[in-house]
């Protein structure tokens, strides 16, 4: 149900339903295609859609090919350079918020402190004149 060809960087799923069965079942807690699909996404695996199909057109036959640029066969070296994808906004620590907070704070009491002696200068000005 499913292979690796002959390039050895992809490999084809043939037959979802069975895929989904009996391998998923084995490595996964699911056996959902979906989520199995979700998964490979995260991890920078992309379906491949050959010119003929159009990437429009549905194949005829249930085969769904993957590749990610670091999934080559005989270079297992190359597999610790698949991570799963962080989004921007979950790398942020709260320590780092925290921080910014504080900067923010900082920030805003220098400018209150500047403001007023601004305003005192301002008025030593008018004096002045």
């Amino acid at each position: 149900c499913f292979v690796f060809p002959q390039s050895g960087n992809s490999f084809h799923v043939f037959d979802q339903g069975q895929f989904a069965k009996e391998v998923l079942p084995k490595y996964f807690k699911h056996n959902n295609m979906a989520s199995f699909v979700r998964q490979l996404n995260m991890y920078g695996f992309r379906k491949v859609v050959h010119i003929e199909q159009g990437g429009l057109v549905k194949p005829e036959k249930d085969d769904t090919e993957f590749q990610h640029p670091y999934f080559i066969r005989g270079q297992e070296h190359l597999l610790e350079n698949i991570k799963r994808k962080v989004t921007s906004v979950s790398s942020i620590k709260n320590e780092d918020i925290k921080v910014r907070q504080d900067n923010v704070t900082k920030l805003l009491t220098d400018i209150q402190v500047m403001k007023g002696k601004q305003e005192s200068m301002d008025s030593k000005l008018m004096a002045m004149k």
